[in-house]
């Protein structure tokens, strides 16, 4: 068994490594000419271009890694049904799932592996990409900065201090201004519970205004509502609030924690906390999908026959995983039950292709 465990490991791997190199080289090509007119219209040189695509691929790896693992599946024993092998296997008294198991093992230390670099590799690539494409390329002259507590940014008028955006409601919560003077003193600071977006204009909620008067003491002000009139746009601050996919799991778990204890509502930082996980695990189950149509009924239907099974499955289980964060992250379904509901609904379907399997 330790020559066929061998032969299995060594074909899924090598059509395995060929079929993420194929993806990643046409994600890359896609990207780049989607993106090629704005590099363009910004004179960007050819050293940040590079640097941008070459900071994405981890990204690109992460997200063609189940469909790789499930084409490389049905290829892997789809050839082998072709030629008779399944037939010679069982002929020598090896059950198919005794057969199967090498490339079960595989794709469970792939999906891990895949896990942990979302987790420690992809959130300081994807930040470096944004940082090449907004800053160096683009010359937004500020940066934020981001911790898991606050967001610090530097505004024409003054200095925000702010929990987190919120860009489907255009909302700003927990909000500090603080205005400077020529000579870097602080001359005023405003503090509010949150600032939403609203015909053109920021309009605040429950103000604290406070006057810092020289060699007085300060004057404070409470207001209920009040329209603040800031230079920034809530398209300034779209690059502010740090995307998902620059955080890793336990980034993501620590930030829930902060902005639960402060009293906000983290539903949808939730759902894409449980759904890194939920989409790590998903290349084990749709191994066990393509073992099934590979070996059912000993049938090989030849390369194009399996690009068309892994773009149909495929397809279906991104469409129900989307699906089901957005009915997550609007509060429709259970945070835990819409990032793991994609994964529940192919798994019972390969539990009961897989037990129909003829061994």
């Amino acid at each position: 068994m330790k020559i066929l465990d061998r032969y299995i490991t060594t074909e899924f791997l090598r059509l395995f490594g060929m079929i993420v190199l194929s993806l990643l080289l046409l994600a890359l090509m896609v990207d780049f000419f989607g993106k090629i007119r704005y590099f363009m219209s910004n004179n960007a040189p050819v050293r940040l271009v590079a640097a941008h695509f070459f900071y994405m691929i981890p990204m690109i790896v992460a997200q063609t890694i189940p469909a790789a693992v499930l084409l490389a599946t049905l290829m892997t024993f789809g050839g082998m049904s072709r030629h008779s092998e399944i037939t010679a296997i069982k002929a020598g008294g090896v059950s198919l799932y005794r057969l199967a198991r090498p490339v079960i093992i595989l794709a469970f230390v792939i999906g891990i592996a895949a896990f942990f670099v979302s987790e420690w590799i992809m959130p300081y690539t994807n930040t470096r990409a944004e940082t090449i494409r907004l800053i160096e390329v683009q010359k937004k002259q500020n940066m934020p900065a981001f911790k898991q507590n606050q967001i610090w940014y530097r505004g024409k008028d003054g200095v925000y201090n702010f929990r987190f955006f919120e860009p489907q409601t255009n909302t700003l919560r927990g909000i500090s201004i603080y205005y400077l003077t020529p000579d870097f003193q602080l001359s005023r600071r405003i503090d509010a519970e949150k600032a939403e977006w609203k015909d053109g204009k920021w309009v605040f909620t429950k103000l604290l205004i406070t006057r810092f008067d020289q060699g007085g003491f300060p004057a404070l002000e409470w207001v209920p509502k009040r329209v603040v009139n800031i230079p920034e746009k809530p398209e300034d601050f779209k690059i502010v609030q740090k995307d998902t996919e620059q955080m890793g799991f336990f980034d993501l778990r620590d930030y829930v924690r902060k902005l639960r204890s402060e009293g906000y509502d983290a539903t949808r930082y939730v759902v894409d906390m449980y759904g890194k996980v939920a989409f790590s695990l998903i290349s084990v189950i749709l191994v066990f999908i393509g073992i099934s149509f590979s070996l059912r009924e000993e049938r090989g239907g030849g390369v194009s026959r399996s690009i068309g099974v892994a773009i149909v499955i495929g397809f279906s289980y991104w469409l129900v995983h989307a699906f089901s964060l957005s009915l997550g992250r609007a509060g429709t379904l259970p945070p835990l039950l819409a990032a793991w509901m994609a994964d529940i609904l192919f798994l019972a379907a390969a539990a009961f292709m897989y037990s129909r399997i003829r061994t």
